[in-house]
């Protein structure tokens, strides 16, 4: 999945944290245009991750929650590693975690939680 649908794909999930979910409000929060949003949706749509009906509210399937869930853990995770243990302002936390979360493998991400929990046993 490509970093601009994990983006449309966590922004209805946030969006449906707040309420119904509007091609409207997507677009006003990514700061895109509607034609976009709509054309991601159609994708997310045909990978069975939402359900859109046209002039309708947009939701979340039951595995476009889950792959939603995961990108938001990550997405939290890296903002509170940048903030917390490398030590960076919110802004640049919150803003770099969304580029990083993207790029990771599973892998690294697997090492540095591994790295931040060994680091948190760690007596004082």
């Amino acid at each position: 999945m490509t970093q601009s649908l994990e983006d449309y794909l966590e922004m209805v999930s946030f969006l449906a944290d707040e309420g119904e979910v509007r091609v409207t409000d997507i677009a006003a929060r990514l700061e895109v245009s509607k034609p976009s949003v709509l054309t991601a949706l159609k994708i997310l749509e045909e990978r069975e991750l939402v359900e859109h009906k046209r002039y309708g509210a947009v939701s979340l399937t039951k595995k476009g929650m889950l792959l939603a869930a995961e990108i938001r853990e990550r997405h939290s995770f890296l903002t509170a590693f940048l903030r917390d243990i490398v030590g960076v302002d919110d802004e640049t936390a919150e803003g770099d975690a969304c580029k990083m979360e993207h790029l990771l493998s599973e892998k690294t991400l697997l090492k540095i939680k591994t790295l931040v929990e060994a680091g948190q046993a760690a007596p004082s």
